[in-house]
């Protein structure tokens, strides 16, 4: 293992050939992120262009979800602490970028729920296969934010604004048959299938002209990267502004008592 992975602690890597799978891990938190796991994530995808020894990536959550999105905790120590949240969007849009500016392929195993910062990974990998059971949505409003760490820029390239604003306003979660069919997840399939779904095509892709495939996403992607290098700053503005209002600190001392209150 190239020696850059060492440095993570909520990620853990496994190689199959070249096929490199990634899994955030922190399942007893639904792989939500905490400040940790965010600034890992920061970091991750540059690593990942730079490993030499994998072509295809597979992106996926230890547990049962892919990722709930963002600790409950975490948003509270931005609302104590704004100067945190300015560090938290300056990662967010590593990751962003970073993602959508990766040469190899990247394949998300949505393994289960993808929510908020779990939306956007899965959405800006090149392909995203989830198990049927699994949901997708960006619930940023559901707790006072403005979504912007990928939703508001790629749901609606992904979906036609109708239908992006009607789930990123409401903050509704999708499931993975109906995410699939308006283009949001590249396909759904029964949870005992889908390693075969994913692992088949990732092992086709390594199989593939490396060069060709890599050069061909990078075309497919550029627009996509222009318009988070061009539009991202703004969202992300919103976003800071978003949290420092009374509705998101409501929201999320009214989260977390409902929490506190099940457990």
């Amino acid at each position: 293992m190239s020696d850059f992975f060492k440095r993570y602690d909520h990620i853990e890597f496994e190689r199959q050939g070249r096929i490199l799978t990634v899994r955030l891990n922190r399942p007893e938190a639904m792989n939500a992120a905490n400040a940790a796991l965010h600034t890992e994530l920061s970091r991750l995808f540059a690593d990942l262009d730079d490993d030499p020894d994998s072509d295809v990536i597979v992106l996926t959550g230890n547990g049962r979800a892919f990722s709930a999105g963002g600790d409950l905790d975490w948003m509270q120590d931005a609302i104590d602490e704004p100067e945190r949240f300015h560090v938290t969007i300056r990662e967010a849009k590593r990751i962003l970028v970073g993602q959508l500016s990766m040469e190899k392929p990247i394949i998300a195993r949505v393994n289960g729920h993808a929510m908020g910062l779990g939306a956007s990974l899965a959405v800006s990998c090149d392909v995203a296969i989830a198990a049927d059971t699994a949901k997708i949505g960006d619930p940023h409003v559901a707790v006072g934010l403005v979504a912007a760490d990928g939703g508001a820029l790629l749901w609606p390239q992904m979906t036609g604004y109708l239908r992006a604003r009607e789930y990123l306003l409401t903050g509704d979660a999708i499931p993975a048959t109906k995410a699939a069919d308006i283009g949001l997840l590249t396909d759904a399939v029964p949870t005992e299938d889908l390693d075969a779904r994913v692992y088949g095509l990732a092992e086709r892709l390594v199989a593939g002209k490396t060069n060709a495939i890599r050069w061909t996403k990078i075309a497919i992607n550029r627009p996509l990267v222009a318009l988070a290098a061009h539009h991202a700053d703004a969202a992300f503005a919103d976003e800071i502004r978003s949290n420092e209002t009374a509705e998101h600190a409501e929201a999320v001392r009214a989260f977390a008592e409902g929490k506190q209150g099940k457990a």
